[in-house]
């Protein structure tokens, strides 16, 4: 399962990757509603960007915290992130709702909210860098542990 769960996880995290690597050589500006083609990345970044983060909140961590034997049935995300964070996984247990937030943001997008959905895309892509470093954390941790 945690296996599984790593694998999915990084099949999100390597599809968002190359359209985040385009996106970034480019100008998030309102610029971006001119282009079909920079729309259609961004989009394809964005549902990456969300499907990961769900993903990870609500499978990949479960499959953590149950493989180290430290799951309960009724623990919150909250308290999930808490004993990541103590496991040294994330860094802060605030920092990944903020995650969240952005991505309800993202969800939620309207448009004549133009400048709210460019900074929504900004901080997103500056997300994705620390959400990458967080399933980096997972993959070193698994791997000195051996869980899988």
């Amino acid at each position: 399962m945690l296996k599984e769960a790593i694998d999915t996880a990084y099949l999100h995290f390597n599809r968002a990757k190359d359209n985040y690597d385009e996106i970034k050589q480019l100008p998030i500006d309102l610029s971006i509603y001119e282009d079909k083609e920079r729309i259609k990345t961004i989009d394809a970044f964005i549902f990456r960007f969300i499907k990961l983060q769900d993903f990870m909140g609500d499978k990949l961590f479960k499959a953590l915290i149950k493989r180290i034997g430290e799951y309960k049935d009724n623990m919150s995300l909250i308290d999930v992130l808490d004993k990541l964070e103590k496991l040294e996984i994330i860094d802060n247990t605030d920092k990944w709702l903020n995650f969240r937030t952005i991505r309800n943001k993202l969800t939620h997008e309207y448009p004549n909210n133009e400048e709210d959905t460019i900074n929504g895309i900004k901080l997103a892509m500056v997300y994705f860098v620390e959400i990458g470093i967080t399933l980096e954390n997972i993959k070193i941790y698994i791997e000195t542990k051996s869980l899988i």
